[in-house]
């Protein structure tokens, strides 16, 4: 991130969650569902890592988006409702089993967020 770490200089990052899921625009992804892993970032000071895996699993595992920014977004999202001392918040989405003519770890999105200046 661009922004640098809290007063305390923490930042909280959680790498490689897998998760579940069942995003896409396609039947098969809609039906069979398929691997998900999630990269979350976040600046604020004293939050638990559980309660950001909660969140990124609950959207991951929750009701289908058609596009992967969507379920970012909703991750996003709720981080920063959630825990009003986070400043921003990167999220990063891979879907690593896709249908791609070559060899590839994942395609997916990355997203950061800031809260709003009041």
């Amino acid at each position: 991130m661009a922004e640098a770490a809290g007063p305390g200089g923490d930042k909280l990052i959680l790498r490689g969650l897998q998760f579940h899921g069942f995003h896409g625009v396609k039947r098969e992804e809609r039906t069979l569902g398929q691997k998900f892993v999630v990269d979350v970032d976040s600046i604020a000071d004293t939050i638990s890592y559980t309660d950001i895996y909660g969140i990124a699993k609950d959207v991951v595992e929750g009701p289908p988006h058609n596009l992967l920014e969507s379920v970012a977004q909703s991750i996003a999202k709720a981080t920063l409702l959630e825990f009003p001392q986070i400043s921003a918040v990167r999220v990063k989405i891979g879907k690593p089993h896709v249908a791609v003519q070559g060899v590839v770890d994942y395609l997916g999105v990355e997203i950061t967020r800031h809260r709003k200046k009041a």
